[in-house]
């Protein structure tokens, strides 16, 4: 059996942070409100000049690096992201170029803040299929490009980062092929589009518009979702909510997060959170979180993991991987 298997992953953030305090100078809110409604404590800030790509690139370069893997073993990139360079070409060629990277393919996705999962399952497909060998999966965002700072009610939310992760399809026996990626699980409704949406397009405006939420609708829905994906990539694979050792979700809200642990009987310490510190930079927010556990030794060999998140469009997934 070919298994997609992790071999390494990286993360990086913008030099610029800023606080809740300094929002609270711009915007009609605070420190104690921000915090007790989702958990954030600061984000950071991407520098004037400082692109999607460039994110990308450095979270990959790190991510290659702690694989023990050259970009030019790669024969795929996937990047998700919402915010790319530019409408076209795909900010994966960007990535692909600096890396040096010369064989196979690279190419976008977009499912927003589940665009990670989404990604890392066409990876998997693509790596088990024998398309490709090597590939690196990223999710980037720089979403205060795409925020109206006068709206406390979303500006408060979101920071820009980027994360990696490098995996390489292995033919695995015995105790080696339960490593890698398990399973994943994907949906969207397009129903919901007008509760998380960005007002602008190339095809409708011309012009790129600012995030627009509906905040409560969300949750509800991310609620409901999330305890329904989770179930469904742990029957693929006929483990049950016992087996995860951690559980490492998108960073949007402290309280959905919680609520995510409990229905899966997962004390607080088995779950990866870094929302307080990164707040919420959608694809990116996965691997960003990933990337700190298992720099600080959280994560280890052989741990299994459930990967899971939700977004506009509405989009959500969940993926099992075995470190």
């Amino acid at each position: 059996m070919i298994r997609s298997v992790v071999k390494g992953c990286g993360g990086y953030l913008p030099a610029r942070i800023v606080t809740n305090e300094e929002l609270a100078k711009k915007v009609d809110t605070s420190d104690e409100w921000i915090q007790q409604r989702t958990g954030i404590k600061q984000r950071h800030i991407a520098a004037e000049g400082e692109f999607t790509s460039h994110l990308a690139i450095k979270a990959s370069e790190r991510a290659l690096e702690h694989a023990g893997i050259d970009a030019t073993d790669l024969d795929l990139i996937v990047l998700a992201t919402a915010t790319p360079d530019e409408t076209f070409p795909a900010t994966a060629t960007r990535v692909q170029a600096a890396l040096g990277m010369r064989n196979g393919a690279a190419f976008d996705v977009q499912a927003v803040c589940a665009g990670f999962i989404y990604a890392l399952s066409v990876a998997d497909s693509l790596l088990k299929s024998g398309t490709a060998s090597k590939a690196l999966v990223v999710g980037a965002e720089t979403f205060s490009r795409i925020l109206d700072w006068h709206d406390r009610s979303t500006c408060v939310l979101f920071g820009d980062g980027a994360g990696a992760m490098v995996l390489a399809a292995e033919e695995g026996t015995g105790a080696s092929a339960d490593r890698g990626v398990l399973a994943n699980a994907l949906h969207s409704d397009g129903r919901h589009h007008d509760i998380l949406y960005v007002d602008g397009g190339p095809s409708s405006t011309r012009t790129t518009g600012f995030l627009r939420m509906e905040g409560r609708e969300v949750f509800k829905h991310a609620v409901v979702n999330m305890a329904a994906v989770v179930g469904e990539v742990l029957d693929k694979t006929g483990l049950t909510s016992k087996d995860i050792d951690w559980l490492v979700p998108h960073q949007a809200n402290k309280r959905i997060i919680d609520g995510t642990g409990r229905k899966l009987g997962l004390a607080a310490d088995r779950i990866v959170l870094t929302v307080d510190k990164h707040a919420n930079t959608s694809a990116a927010s996965i691997p960003l979180a990933l990337d700190t556990a298992v720099k600080d030794g959280r994560i280890k060999r052989d741990d299994l993991l459930l990967l899971e998140g939700i977004g506009g469009g509405l989009a959500w997934g969940a993926s099992l991987v075995r470190w």
